[in-house]
């Protein structure tokens, strides 16, 4: 008789495919993944589907986010920018900890969730999810401010977390999400 998937199923898979290529990424790539590192690593098919490259730039970001993919085109072939703030120019050794996050989404779509970008995320880095979570957070508390100025009645949110800020790094990675 025939097992019966659930889409639980699905998703408990494609987390655990993820924390898998997180782990496969970081024994080639080491826990110490920085700037350096990670322009090879956009270059790795193995680990990055689609052609993508970096731009500081905050155009195509919303108040408080810190990251984004956009696709260069209709198809996911034609490749995808990360948006980053320009904040993170000057914190080189962070923008790896946006850029895998922002790169579940670019492999695996609308399929992806954020559960699945934290898995990946702190495998590739080599941390524990809590403090894969808790880094984000603090990288995106450093736009609260920034936000308010720009749009004074819309409290931002969190690119990672879909959270107001505050988030505060407390480790809760499955929680708001």
């Amino acid at each position: 008789m025939a097992t019966q998937l659930t889409a639980a199923d699905a998703k408990q898979s494609l987390t655990a495919h993820v924390a898998a290529k997180g782990d496969e990424l970081c024994a080639k790539y080491g826990p110490g993944l920085g700037w350096k590192e990670l322009q090879a690593l956009l270059q790795d098919r193995a680990f990055v589907r689609y052609p993508c490259e970096i731009l500081f730039d905050a155009a195509q970001l919303h108040p408080g986010e810190v990251a984004h993919a956009v696709s260069n085109g209709d198809r996911p072939e034609d490749g995808f920018i990360l948006h980053i703030h320009p904040l993170f120019m000057l914190q080189l050794p962070r923008v790896p900890h946006l850029a895998l996050y922002q790169l579940v989404a670019v492999n695996y779509g609308e399929f992806a969730s954020a559960d699945d970008a934290e898995a990946f995320g702190a495998a590739a880095l080599g941390l524990p999810r809590d403090e894969y979570y808790a880094i984000l957070c603090g990288l995106a508390d450093q736009l609260c401010g920034r936000a308010d100025e720009t749009e004074p009645d819309r409290e931002p949110t969190h690119a990672h977390a879909g959270e107001r800020c505050g988030c505060g790094g407390d480790g809760s990675a499955g929680s708001g999400h």
